[in-house]
């Protein structure tokens, strides 16, 4: 074990900054659990419940593309402790709202924009500081740690947000959200120290540093594949973030004890997939992973949410589409680190977001509209006896297994689509 502790030695930094900035995220992440939760059972609206990403999401794609070359320039442990802090803020906000029996749908959409906006502008500082603290030789175990830290964070964060509100109430979540903000900020203000990139001694205009980052992914089309891939993924997976607390809440034999455990299996099925990611080593080929890791997800959890009509099948499907999800994370990851170099990853992680995540929207409110426009409708208005409601039951949630048919379908083919670029497999040669 002593070489792997001595190669740990060099990643200090990043330990320190990996662990508060992710303490942080479940505080976030466990406050968005409890406002789902909260926000549909105020409306109880499929639509309603997506617009809260879809608000989120918005002004990160919108942004993205500028962010970058602002982040390349701006004082990187200072740029993350003020967009935390705002975050600080924001929850505050909720809090203040909720204790004067103020708080509405739309103060949620407000502040949720807000927070996409502080995102656009850290995420890319944040991609710029894991690869300066991370050592070549550890690119594939940072990888996989981040993939880990991501698991741990879906796990967790249904498991102790149902426990809190459970037992104390949505006011609870948000302090605790308050808390591991605060010591995020106060480790990036006093507890370390970040390496800065060189700065170009001549700064050119964001609109030239933005056609930058898309001209390099122009001219490298394997990694632009692999980005258009994942972006067609990005909208099938938020169609199915948007339509799974609306069938699981309103099913029978579901609620929000059934959510939170199949949230909570989904993290399980996360962490054992990271920890295969951190310990593993590289694969031969690390395309032929991520194709295969996004096939089975596609072709599994969606139809076995679709025909399940209990716990036990949708968990089931939980644990079989997001097992290899993090191997997939890591090795894209490890691709785009290795491929894109250091002094524009700025740039061109900021171009990658703008494609990469702009099909996420439009997937929460494709799968918002359709679960409660066409599908329920669609739905309640079959005959006893029709196919479809053999197949898929009725009542109120068999509208949204519909539509997990129907992303099953489409995930599918889309895997199967991209497994033919030629583009992507040159991303082994190069």
């Amino acid at each position: 074990m002593k070489p792997f502790f001595s190669s740990l030695a060099g990643l200090k930094t990043f330990f320190i900054v990996w662990s508060t900035q992710n303490l942080s995220i479940l505080g976030s992440a466990m406050t968005s659990f409890a406002l789902v939760i909260w926000s549909y059972q105020q409306q109880g609206s499929a639509l309603t419940t997506a617009l809260l990403s879809v608000c989120s999401y918005v002004p990160y794609v919108a942004l993205s593309i500028f962010a970058g070359s602002l982040g390349e320039r701006w004082d990187k442990r200072r740029t993350m402790a003020l967009c935390d802090s705002f975050a600080a803020l924001t929850t505050l906000a909720v809090l203040v709202l909720l204790r004067t029996g103020s708080l509405e749908i739309w103060h949620l959409y407000v502040l949720n924009a807000l927070n996409g906006l502080m995102n656009t502008i850290q995420n890319p500082v944040s991609e710029i500081v894991v690869t300066l603290l991370t050592p070549k030789d550890q690119v594939q175990r940072v990888s996989g740690l981040l993939s880990l830290s991501g698991s741990l964070v879906t796990l967790l964060s249904p498991v102790f947000a149902t426990a809190l509100l459970t037992l104390l109430g949505l006011e609870a979540v948000i302090l605790f959200d308050l808390a591991t903000c605060a010591a995020a900020v106060l480790t990036l203000v006093f507890g370390v120290r970040l390496p800065e990139p060189p700065v170009p001694a001549e700064k050119t205009p964001l609109t030239q540093s933005a056609r930058e980052g898309v001209r390099w992914l122009a001219s490298h089309r394997g990694v632009l594949d692999l980005i258009l891939f994942l972006a067609a993924i990005n909208l099938i997976a938020s169609m199915y973030n948007a339509a799974l607390p609306a069938m699981l809440l309103s099913r029978s034999g579901g609620g929000e004890a059934v959510l939170g455990l199949v949230e909570t299996v989904t993290g399980l099925a996360n962490l054992a997939g990271s920890l295969l990611a951190t310990l593993l080593p590289a694969p031969k080929s690390r395309v032929r992973v991520i194709c295969n890791s996004l096939l089975l997800a596609m072709s599994t959890e969606n139809l076995l949410l679709a025909l399940g009509r209990g716990a036990p099948v949708w968990c089931l499907g939980a644990v079989l589409g997001w097992l290899m999800i993090p191997v997939m994370n890591a090795n894209m990851n490890a691709l785009l680190r290795l491929h894109i170099p250091v002094a524009l990853q700025g740039r061109v992680y900021a171009a990658r977001n703008t494609l990469q995540f702009f099909t996420i929207p439009v997937g929460y409110l494709l799968g918002g509209f359709l679960v409660d426009r066409l599908c329920e409708p669609l739905m309640a208005a079959l005959p006893e006896g029709a196919a479809l409601r053999i197949l898929l039951g009725s009542g109120k949630g068999s509208g949204a297994a519909l539509l997990f048919l129907g992303i099953a379908a489409a995930g599918t083919a889309v895997c199967l689509l991209f497994r033919r670029d030629r583009r992507l497999w040159q991303l082994e040669d190069e």
